[in-house]
């Protein structure tokens, strides 16, 4: 069998790093519920989203946990099948996932919190770039 690292090394990286990032924090969320909540709690409790921190962090953690799976399948069918679609799709939730987090924390008015976000959505719209 021949995978197809070579002609998709940039794309098999940019994957791992969206695996890494999105995973980990997904299973972080998950494990830790209710110290991230209380986190987040304390974090918004300025802001608009003040009484709305467990429904978001929900929706943010279901999100994460779904560009994190679709990251490890696209990577998956990339290596084995030269196919690109799941790893197309994974990009896209992995920008909006990073896109939530920026919008809450540029409301929050937490604009370091949103520069580190940046970061990481740098990669993320390379990969969607490079799929298209």
């Amino acid at each position: 069998m021949h995978l197809h690292f070579y002609e998709n090394a940039t794309e098999t990286v940019l994957l791992i790093f969206l695996i890494i990032t999105f995973l980990q924090s997904g299973i972080d969320k998950i494990k830790d519920w209710k110290g991230n909540l209380s986190w987040l709690i304390g974090h918004f409790s300025k802001s608009p989203f003040k009484n709305s921190v467990p429904l978001l962090l929900g929706i943010i953690t279901v999100v994460e946990m779904a560009a994190g799976i679709l990251a490890l399948i696209g990577l998956v069918h990339l290596l084995l099948f030269d196919h690109k679609d799941f790893a197309l799709y994974a990009a896209l939730v992995s920008c909006l996932a990073l896109l939530m987090l920026f919008i809450g924390q540029r409301i929050n008015k937490d604009y370091e919190g949103a520069k580190t976000i940046v970061i990481y959505l740098i990669p993320s719209v390379f990969l969607l770039f490079l799929l298209q």
